[in-house]
């Protein structure tokens, strides 16, 4: 690691950078009114196309500032209703075009053309609308100006047609789906981009040099469009559901006979309010996933996060985005950012304990009644955004003792987000504000110990440039919590994860028992120089131990202090060696509130991009001797020791009938070490069909895996209470295979399965000695005593400190274990008519577990094949209509 920092700083000191001088872009473009009408069918007879089209392409990759390999000319008109572009695209070799389907938004390397277009013309957002040659149409939207999302997908038309001097393109794109001021004359910026897939080339109107950063503010001024309306803009999709569930049932369950049939019908909603502001509504919203969540296994205290796979929440959520703005690029290390506003836990499971019971039956989740999102500008270009969901009380349904009744796992409750943000100088800066508000409403008194009454997070952000060419940038954050409840949830959210008040030897936090309100706060700025080869990061962050935004938010740790300083070079004219070579080295450091160095380490990276595109990357760090403060999950201090991190990555070239990616990571300290090792391949057998198959496999020993603590006054040297953890030898085998068959770029048929095998094997149970120490009293050794025993059907171990002395003996079920799961999901979609769809899904699971801790492929395979599964049905019909 010495050597590569002394070989970075010799770079940065003494390199002589060769900055490339840009081509003389285009400056302004010309759109023409319509005089006649056009037919989107890929043929460019029309008068419009007999007038010479722009042709001015330029490379960005492979050989940056080169024109267009090929010849290329384009188009633009309007009309009252739309915007329509119109391409041809020749190529010297018609057959050797990449005409691969896939299905919508998903991109495979195919010849492609796109346009850009910022029709608010802040130079920072904008839309995007692709077209591949064989008609698959992929949109989204732009912000920041450098980075885009794929989730929105608009109703728009197109048509591509291959002919023998190459491909045509035509793209119809309705005025209600831009967004833009009422005005006499409008100037948009616009932009072009067209792929040759065979020869990995991009060619733009406009670049982004290497180097730099910037693209929305790059666009060509688009002029000549004159005396148009914002349209109306009022969308419907009604729809239907039918979902049939086929799922085990055990015996003598009265509330599942194994099979249920549950239809539905529900509407959304768009309606735009004047020319800036779009309102989305639903009712009766259907927001079941037609993906199905990865299967995990989570042995830590920190709670899964899941990504947001809901069409409602995952549209246009980019002006939702809380801190990162101005800035393109945000690194950490050991630095998880909070997030304010975690979609998911809108309709999440039900949160509160069942109370004992025979049989339960649970709500999947919390059906949300209505929500609504108004996004849009508001005065004075300011960006602005506002959700409000309500859902509903869910009651399980219990069974004692033959007798029925309804007991409340949810109450009533209300969701509202607020978002304003704005740029200001041509984006120099920039401030923006965030407000989440969770407020519940009560009927069962016993709810008010399971949640929060009511939780408020505020939050500003922003960023300033440093200098007048946006090169060295800095961004900021900082948000406030408060948490309102009854005694018992306020002390219950102090001693849980992940505040974990408790801590015996944590000076700097206490428990208050009366307490009914929880307040933190959080913040990090950002330092980032964003253009030419040398790359200087830095970033320093915190989360206070009060800080609690999990009502509508997500935090994996509280209690830290954290920051890094990275810098690098990058070597990104291609060579005959190489495509691009990139050194990074940073130094970083976690700390907590009290003082204790939680983490500190060295880290070090290349990437290696060889002349065939295959690329390389390798990764080290060296973490330094540290504390931890949620080993013991609320109890004192324990030691980290010295340990090694490294990694190792390979892909082959994305443009090939065959792809390949290798992965290896490895974490290494004394008698502790995790190893993972993953491989994908994805096959492409035939231009319309895609197979990936994903195996990975982790083995791992932790020789101080938690296992449980418990009371014990005699435990004077931890605080009179035990901490018991294992020796884990864990294994863990899954597959990820995913099937993608594009029958037409409106019909396309998408399968995923994921079987897992986990295994863990718990041996050495141990007590922690003293605090501050990674020292342990192993069970059996030193007159401590262990024995187990099955009673009931269970296997137990019961743990004795001191043998025949006056140390509590502590019994524990038998942690080991031997989970096998699957998950598939079978998804056809057809679109028969612009924005209207058809789906039909079906869902698998499978899951056993039993009390082993051996590792045997044969024998989990053939378990899970043995086991039962639960199978669940589903169609859903949309229509559009649009005014």
């Amino acid at each position: 690691m010495r050597i590569i920092f002394f070989f970075l700083v010799t770079v940065v000191l003494f390199a002589k950078v060769a900055q490339g001088t840009p081509p003389e872009f285009v400056k302004q473009l010309q759109a023409v009114r319509l005089l006649e009408d056009v037919k989107i069918d890929g043929i460019l007879t029309e008068s419009i196309y007999q007038s010479p089209g722009v042709t001015t392409f330029y490379q960005q990759e492979p050989y940056q500032g080169n024109p267009v390999s090929e010849p290329t000319e384009v188009w633009i008109a309007y009309d009252d209703v739309a915007i329509y572009v119109g391409a041809r695209l020749k190529d010297s070799q018609p057959d050797s075009i990449y005409k691969r389907l896939s299905r919508r938004d998903n991109e495979v390397g195919a010849d492609m053309f796109a346009v850009a277009i910022d029709s608010y013309h802040d130079h920072r957002n904008g839309f995007y609308f692709s077209v591949s040659a064989a008609g698959t149409q992929m949109d989204g939207i732009l912000y920041n100006d450098d980075w885009n999302n794929g989730t929105w997908d608009g109703v728009w038309e197109s048509k591509t047609r291959i002919n023998e001097e190459g491909w045509c393109v035509e793209i119809k794109i309705p005025f209600s789906q831009l967004r833009f001021d009422e005005k006499e004359n409008h100037i948009w910026g616009i932009n072009f981009l067209r792929e040759i897939g065979r020869k990995k080339e991009q060619s733009f109107l406009v670049y982004t040099p290497r180097n730099e950063s910037g693209f929305v503010s790059r666009f060509p001024d688009l002029i000549g469009i004159e005396n148009i309306k914002p349209p109306a803009r009022f969308e419907a999709r009604p729809y239907i559901t039918a979902k049939q569930e086929l799922v085990q049932r055990r015996q003598g369950d009265p509330f599942n006979s194994g099979s249920e049939f549950s239809p539905g019908i529900g509407s959304d909603f768009k309606l735009g309010i004047g020319s800036n502001l779009t309102l989305d509504a639903t009712i009766n919203p259907d927001f079941g996933q037609v993906e199905v969540d990865p299967a995990v296994v989570n042995l830590s205290d920190v709670e899964t996060y899941y990504s947001e796979k809901r069409p409602f929440f995952i549209e246009g959520m980019n002006i939702f985005s809380f801190g990162q703005g101005g800035v393109n690029n945000y690194w950490s290390f050991n630095w998880s950012n909070p997030n304010l506003f975690y979609s998911r836990r809108v309709g999440r499971n039900p949160q509160r304990n069942l109370p004992n019971n025979n049989f339960a039956e649970v709500p999947m989740g919390t059906r949300i009644l209505g929500a609504a999102k108004l996004t849009g500008k508001v005065v004075d270009g300011w960006n602005f955004g506002f959700i409000e969901a309500i859902t509903n009380r869910e009651y399980a349904r219990i069974d004692t003792s033959g007798k029925h009744w309804d007991f409340e796992v949810e109450p009533l409750t209300s969701y509202t987000i607020g978002r304003v943000q704005k740029d200001f100088n041509d984006g120099k800066q920039g401030f923006g504000a965030l407000v989440t508000l969770s407020h519940r409403f009560f009927k069962d008194d016993g709810m008010r110990s399971a949640v929060n009454s009511n939780a408020f997070i505020g939050g500003v952000d922003g960023w300033t440039a440093l200098d007048s060419e946006k090169e060295y940038m800095v961004s900021m954050w900082t948000a406030f919590s408060n948490i309102q409840g009854s005694k018992e949830r306020i002390l219950d959210l102090q001693t849980g994860w992940p505040h974990y008040y408790e801590r015996p030897d944590a000076k700097h936090v206490s428990i208050d028992s009366n307490a009914t309100t929880l307040s933190g706060y959080a913040g990090r700025i950002n330092f980032n120089k964003q253009k030419g080869r040398w790359i200087l990061n830095s970033a320093l962050g915190f989360v206070s131990p009060g800080f609690e935004p999990s009502d509508l938010g997500f935090v994996s740790r509280t209690d830290i202090i954290n920051y890094h300083i990275a810098t690098g070079y990058k070597w990104n004219e291609p060579t005959d060696y190489y495509r691009y070579v990139n050194i990074y080295a940073s130094y970083f450091q976690t700390l907590d509130f009290g003082g204790n160095t939680l983490w500190r380490g060295i880290w070090g990276r290349v990437n290696y991009q060889f002349t065939n595109y295959h690329t390389f990357e390798i990764f080290y760090d060296y973490g330094f001797e540290s504390i931890n403060n949620n080993r013991t999950r609320g109890g004192p201090l324990t030691l980290n020791l010295p340990a090694h991190e490294y990694g190792i990555e390979y892909f082959t070239d994305g443009r090939a009938d065959y792809i390949g990616e290798f992965d290896m990571y490895a974490f290494r300290r004394k008698n502790e070490y995790v190893y993972r090792f993953e491989t994908y391949l994805t096959m492409r057998p035939l231009s319309s069909l895609s197979v990936t198959i994903g195996p990975e496999f982790t083995t791992s020993v932790n020789p101080a895996q938690w296992v449980t603590s418990y009371d014990d006054n005699n435990a004077i040297s931890t605080y009179g209470r035990r901490y018991i953890f294992a020796d884990l030898n864990y294994k863990e085998f899954s597959t990820n295979l995913r099937v993608n068959w594009t029958l037409n770029p409106n019909l396309s048929f998408q399968l995923y399965i994921q079987p897992l095998f986990a295994t863990g094997k718990y041996s050495r149970y141990k007590e922690l000695m003293q605090p501050k120490s990674y020292n342990f009293n192993i069970f059996g050794e030193g007159g401590s005593s262990i024995t187990d025993s099955t009673f009931g059907g269970t296997h137990y171990y019961y743990l004795d400190p001191d043998g025949l002395g006056i140390a509590r003996t502590k019994r524990i079920e038998d942690p080991n274990f031997n989970r096998v799961e699957l998950r598939a999901n079978a998804v056809l979609r057809w679109e028969y008519l612009p924005g209207s769809t058809l789906y039909l899904v079906w869902t698998q699971s499978r899951f056993d577990k039993e009390i082993d801790g051996g590792f045997n492929m044969r024998k989990s395979f053939n378990r899970l094949i043995d086991t039962k599964s639960d199978n669940i049905f589903m169609l859903k019909l949309t229509y559009w209509l649009g005014v």
